[in-house]
């Protein structure tokens, strides 16, 4: 696994004020075109590629911001964040996901040694945190894909209006119950990747990690029958459950994204907690056939390789499988939070790694 190139991301000026090129937390391909999100905002970005003559991408531009409010309606109105941490896409839906986390609050410097324990005892929920949204994909007249409310039969819907959350669910589970009032960076529940496969949602969870193993959550959501603009989660297989834990051995990492690659899971990994490495590429085979409940060990897991952090900075977050025409083998891009200063254009972009995951994979 090498890096092969880096891509340059241009946003608006609007996004740039707004850090979401510097706190970007999910990217997905769609054609022509990348849907991001900033974990600052509620809003999700579409920027379209400029290619060279071998149809190779050189960058993404031409942002057009789709704010979640004018398509869904948001437990905590469209002011507050909504902490996207993961975008899926598959059959004509496109799906954003809030990390469902509680935070704790930080220290501030200079602070009084009596204010900065009052904030660290803080702990804050925000509910547009606790959000999964699906929302129609249409095609534009310039070609290019957008979200829209309506589309025919199609609305736009969210999961986690009335205590119908994806942490709902998870109220009496065995093992996650007891993180559910935990904040994410002292190991709780912390949402981060999504991705799609048929009529299944696979969610990555960042923390918590259970004594070394990661954990998936697989769901099935579908229109609610009362309201088509929120969604439920139906049972899965012929059983009655509605959710279903994967525990996967990241040898003491979570899960920073998820991306589908036909059958396989491509698992962004990295720490639960607030610290900055190692992370890494591992690849689940076969994860969309998992007809159950599954414990998946290291030997089960192929690391692909590690990718670069910094101190205090570069932290991946997205990952996503880069289709160009005439490549050989498979690339995914790869964002970053918190970029280091020579990620960041003189043009205000931000620059994203092109991975080329080697020519077996």
């Amino acid at each position: 696994m090498i890096e092969e190139r880096r891509v340059e991301l241009r946003f608006g000026l609007e996004s740039r004020e707004a850090g979401t090129h510097t706190n970007l937390s999910a990217v997905r391909q769609d054609g022509r075109c990348l849907w991001v999100a900033g974990d600052e905002t509620a809003t999700i970005e579409r920027l379209t590629a400029t290619v060279d003559e071998d149809g190779r991408v050189t960058g993404y531009a031409d942002q057009a911001t789709a704010a979640l409010a004018d398509l869904v309606p948001l437990p905590g109105g469209p002011g507050e964040e909504a902490d996207i941490e993961g975008l899926a896409r598959a059959n004509g839906w496109l799906w954003a996901i809030g990390s469902h986390s509680l935070k704790r609050k930080k220290i501030k410097a200079g602070q009084s040694a009596a204010k900065a324990r009052k904030r660290l005892a803080t702990v804050v929920r925000e509910d547009n945190r606790y959000i999964l949204a699906r929302l129609p994909l249409v095609t534009g007249e310039d070609g290019l894909p957008r979200v829209v409310r309506e589309d025919g039969d199609r609305t736009a819907a969210v999961l986690g209006l009335d205590k119908d959350s994806i942490t709902d669910l998870l109220e009496d589970d065995p093992h996650l119950a007891p993180f559910l009032s935990i904040p994410s960076k002292d190991n709780g529940i912390d949402i981060e990747g999504v991705a799609a496969h048929g009529d299944r949602l696979y969610i990555g969870l960042r923390g918590p990690v259970l004594r070394g193993w990661a954990v998936l959550v697989e769901i099935r959501p579908g229109t609610h029958p009362g309201d088509p603009r929120r969604l439920r989660a139906l049972p899965l297989g012929d059983g009655k459950d509605l959710y279903r834990t994967h525990f996967l051995d990241l040898r003491g990492l979570g899960v920073r994204d998820l991306c589908p690659h036909g059958d396989d899971l491509l698992i962004l990994t990295g720490p639960s907690m607030d610290l900055d490495g190692p992370v890494r590429v591992v690849r689940w085979r076969d994860a969309a056939r998992a007809d159950a409940p599954e414990i998946v060990t290291a030997g089960e897991l192929e690391v692909l390789g590690d990718l670069p952090h910094g101190d205090g900075d570069d932290h991946a977050e997205g990952i996503a499988v880069l289709d160009e025409p005439g490549a050989r083998g498979t690339r995914v891009l790869v964002v970053y939070d918190s970029p280091s200063p020579g990620r960041l254009t003189a043009d205000g972009g931000v620059l994203a790694d092109v991975i080329d995951l080697g020519e077996g994979t």
